[in-house]
């Protein structure tokens, strides 16, 4: 109301100064002021919302694709404790609904990427050659993650006009159609530091680059050369080795640019754009997750000075276990209670344990750092006890609106800039020091969450960052394990680097005991995808795409992780 009352106000005044004045020119007057005026829009004000929803989609989203999915087949998230309302299988095995809530948003994200391409492009109706860039990265940024989600996707024929059911295409195929717009968006940048002048500089509206051109630029080749690593010997590579040698001769996101990420807005609809906080306090307990040990225990055992900024330590309590409060008693109840014992140990954690008849009870002090086991089943369900386990830092499940800034949403980050580098350099595919690229990807690693250049170097001077000796496999499975461990919060990209890499070794292995874990469809083994949505069977070429790529189920592999 009041941005009409402007306008009106400002046409009034400009009707009364033209007839004042006498002028023989009565086009002023004819000026609509009921719109915007030209110099009043700009293609930006419709970036933000072409951006927000790749990292921060809605509530209903960001629980079912990033904590029932990425975040857990990552190995940093766990259900299955005993206040859960699942056990630690859920999405191990395929949930028509859950998958299909994550193949829509994904699916049909492009559209929005899409729209702001075409309004910026040349012929536009806000065309800017800069913008357009910028959604030459977004596209890429979407496409990594759609792809190294599924597999085969359309791509070549997406939004083509007049093709409803469009091809799928080959994960090569869409990697360097990815480094193709890239490339060009870097051209079109070139030396330009801003999109334009007054209106057209997309300023503020870009959350993830504050309208800096050669950040978007830095941007761009920093997903050049993490694309190039991911392809590097995948069957059939012919481009891997030059993206990689073109990427690490042009700036790179570095200590002086920083990560980009972005910065949640705790005042925006949940409907919108949510974070971890909207599902862990609308819902109790039972969507309630904890951390896993493989994380807990890799941060624990190293000093890493990122514990508590990732992690709360467990409540602690007593907690009892009775063989005879089932009817017929558990089978296996011994080898359960070993395993919560064989986990307190593998977390070093104080404890004391009793035996009374048939009841066992265990005391854990408070305030103890330990991790949940992955993968748990239902039958192991209630010895997993919620307060025995460490839960996500407050700064990860602040409530919305209690905070101005909550956890940055990552982009794409400094440090993994300086850690491609140094896998580059100690595969012999780039020269450099690639200690020094180490020690510099886990400074600006720790950055990301508040820790000092001290601490971070105190960390880095220990063994497990130490990548100076041993074999070429040993020192690339330390800098993989420091990628997984910045991915944090980030589950698309870690379940991308476990898959690549086979590490950490723990998690790639997968679960062989059906005692305990929850086999899945999988039989055990790590998911390298995920199945497609129902929507993508009723594209006549999704037969095509199966046959080329293998059966539409958890268990097959990729063609980067091959």
């Amino acid at each position: 109301m009041m941005r009409k009352n402007k306008l009106w106000l400002f046409g009034l005044v400009t009707a009364l100064f033209v007839l004042n004045s006498c002028t023989k020119d009565f086009d002023d007057i004819n000026t609509n002021t009921q719109g915007f005026l030209t110099d009043e829009v700009s293609a930006k004000f419709f970036l933000t919302s072409s951006q927000v929803g790749l990292y921060a989609p809605d509530r209903f989203v960001y629980w079912r694709a990033h904590l029932i999915h990425s975040d857990r087949f990552a190995g940093h998230f766990t259900f299955g404790h005993n206040s859960s309302w699942w056990s630690d299988g859920l999405c191990y095995n395929f949930n028509a609904s859950y998958t299909d809530a994550t193949y829509g948003w994904l699916a049909g994200y492009f559209g929005n990427i899409k729209s702001f391409a075409d309004l910026t492009t040349e012929g536009g109706e806000f065309e800017n050659q800069y913008m357009y860039a910028m959604s030459l990265i977004m596209k890429g940024l979407y496409y990594q993650m759609y792809t190294d989600t599924f597999g085969m996707v359309p791509y070549t024929e997406a939004g083509v006009d007049g093709i409803l059911t469009p091809a799928y295409d080959t994960q090569a195929t869409i990697y360097k159609g990815i480094i193709a717009d890239l490339d060009q968006a870097m051209s079109i940048i070139g030396d330009t530091e801003r999109t334009g002048l007054g209106v057209n500089d997309a300023g503020s509206n870009d959350i993830y680059c504050g309208g800096d051109l050669q950040q978007w630029k830095r941007l761009a080749n920093t997903l050049k050369l993490r694309i190039g690593m991911r392809a590097l010997g995948a069957p059939g590579d012919d481009f891997a080795a030059a993206t990689i040698t073109s990427a690490m001769g042009a700036p790179l996101l570095d200590a002086a640019s920083g990560s980009v990420t972005m910065i949640k807005d705790f005042e925006i609809s949940k409907w919108a754009s949510a974070a971890y906080g909207d599902v862990w306090n609308d819902f109790g307990g039972g969507s309630d997750w904890t951390v896993s040990s493989t994380l807990v225990n890799l941060l624990k055992d190293n000093n890493d000075p990122r514990l508590t900024a990732y992690v709360q330590p467990a409540k602690g309590g007593s907690f009892e276990f009775d063989s005879a409060a089932s009817d017929p008693p558990d089978p296996n109840f011994q080898d359960r209670l070993d395993f919560i014992v064989a986990n307190l140990d593998a977390a070093g954690a104080n404890y004391n344990m009793s035996t009374s008849g048939t009841v066992t009870t265990i005391e854990v002090g408070s305030g103890q750092f330990i991790g949940q086991p992955v993968r748990v089943n239902g039958d192991t369900y209630s010895f997993m006890r919620y307060d025995m386990f460490s839960t996500p830092s407050e700064d990860v499940i602040t409530p919305r609106g209690k905070q101005v800034d909550g956890y940055p949403e990552i982009i794409l980050s400094s440090a993994e800039a300086y850690f491609l580098q140094a896998e580059a350099v100690v595969r012999g595919l780039a020269a450099g020091d690639a200690q020094a690229l180490m020690n510099s990807g886990i400074e600006e690693a720790m950055k990301l969450w508040g820790i000092g250049a001290g601490e971070a170097a105190a960390y880095a001077a220990q063994p497990i960052a130490d990548i100076t000796g041993g074999t070429e496999d040993e020192r690339l499975e330390k800098i993989a394990l420091q990628r997984w461990l910045a991915s944090y919060t980030d589950g698309f990209e870690a379940w991308a680097v476990v898959r690549k890499t086979g590490y950490p070794a723990e998690l790639a292995a997968g679960v062989s005991d059906p005692i305990i874990f929850a086999l899945g469809e999988l039989n055990g083994a790590y998911p390298q995808r995920m199945r497609y949505g129902s929507g993508a069977q009723e594209n006549p070429n999704y037969g095509a795409a199966v046959s080329a790529q293998g059966a539409d189920e958890q268990a097959t592999t990729l063609w980067f992780a091959q």
